[in-house]
């Protein structure tokens, strides 16, 4: 997809309780919607990021500097607020033929389907931008993200013992998992 194609994504969804989400890619003006949706993070699911995302200046530097050739968000919106935000980070030089797939979901919007469908429309996009292997990192002891991971096509390739590590110095074990979008072939 050309860049004005993505800026022009939109899809709606219907969860399994009826909720209407409209679906599309973050752009610049969305820096303030994002700081609210970013503010009610619980400081249990900040210790997963990989940003400390509730400094204002992350959320500007993002909005401003959007380059959907290495990151492309996918915003979740029920009404005017953010529900879900999912990325595609690109990979660059040998390994430019990946994508790895992040998600994060308000807390109310959980459990709901969301994240299925929201996982569905990046790797369509994916997909689209002509990538052959999806990435995804989930950590070991969410079974049921595992479990629905592997119901959208995904394979677990390796646990990673302590992967993730928190300030405190807690860890925990991480399950790699990888999609293919393109057949492998013997054919030459």
């Amino acid at each position: 997809m050309l860049p004005e194609q993505i800026k022009n994504f939109r899809e709606m969804a219907t969860l399994k309780d009826g909720a209407y989400i409209l679906l599309r890619p973050m752009n610049s003006e969305d820096q303030q919607h994002l700081m609210d949706f970013y503010s009610a993070v619980s400081e249990d699911d900040l210790r997963y990021f990989r940003h400390y995302i509730k400094d204002p200046a992350i959320i500007k530097d993002w909005c401003e500097h959007l380059d959907y050739s290495k990151v492309l968000p996918i915003l979740a919106f029920a009404k005017d607020r953010i529900v879900g935000s999912g990325t595609l980070h690109f990979g660059e030089g040998p390994k430019r033929h990946t994508v790895e797939v992040r998600l994060f979901l308000a807390k109310d919007y959980r459990k709901r389907g969301l994240g299925m469908k929201m996982i569905r429309v990046l790797i369509d996009l994916a997909r689209r931008q002509g990538m052959s292997i999806v990435i995804a990192e989930v950590i070991a002891e969410q079974t049921k993200v595992v479990r629905a991971f592997e119901t959208l096509g995904f394979k677990s390739q390796t646990v990673l013992e302590d992967y993730f590590i928190f300030p405190d110095g807690e860890t925990r074990d991480v399950v790699i998992m990888t999609m293919y979008l393109r057949s492998k072939t013997d054919e030459f």
